[in-house]
């Protein structure tokens, strides 16, 4: 097994996710944009599960995940939102070994199944996911948030 560390990055404001996974080196990173809600009660709670908290004002999302990116010392860098949750205890597990198979993996996705926060057990829509092809990018797709990449640049991606 290759030794890598994997960061996740968690853009929070007013909502809070920590979930355990199997995979042994694990940054996890949070950037809440200064909630105002519970979820810094939540957060601190939490704060020994966490490498890193960061609270304050930004831009958006977008600004609060490259902030994470900049911090983060892991190989492969994760992005796991606030309100979203792996669907089981070895994803990360899966994904490193994913790129310990194949040096030419960049990123890899997976299928998105949306629950009702309700009934956690009962998917209500789920997004298949396909092999990556940078032409789909001219016609709007993106991979989902929920995406890992390794710091290797190059087009190969695989899906979980």
């Amino acid at each position: 097994m290759v030794i890598m560390k994997i960061t996740v990055i968690t853009a929070s404001y007013n909502c809070a996710s920590v979930k355990s996974q199997s995979f042994p080196d694990i940054e996890h990173i949070v950037i809440d944009g200064t909630s105002v809600d519970a979820t810094l009660n939540i957060l601190e709670a939490h704060r020994s599960q966490l490498s890193l908290l960061i609270s304050e004002s930004d831009e958006g999302i977008y600004d609060a995940l490259n902030k994470g990116i900049s911090l983060a010392s892991g190989e492969v860098i994760g992005f796991l939102h606030s309100d979203d949750v792996f669907s089981s205890k070895d994803v990360l597990k899966n994904v490193a070994s994913i790129f310990e198979v194949d040096s030419s993996v960049s990123a890899v996705y997976g299928d998105l199944v949306y629950v009702n926060r309700s009934m956690p057990d009962r998917a209500v829509r789920t997004w298949r996911s396909s092999t990556f092809l940078p032409y789909f990018l001219k016609q709007g797709w993106m991979p989902p948030h929920p995406i890992i990449c390794s710091s290797r640049m190059v087009r190969t991606y695989w899906w979980i």
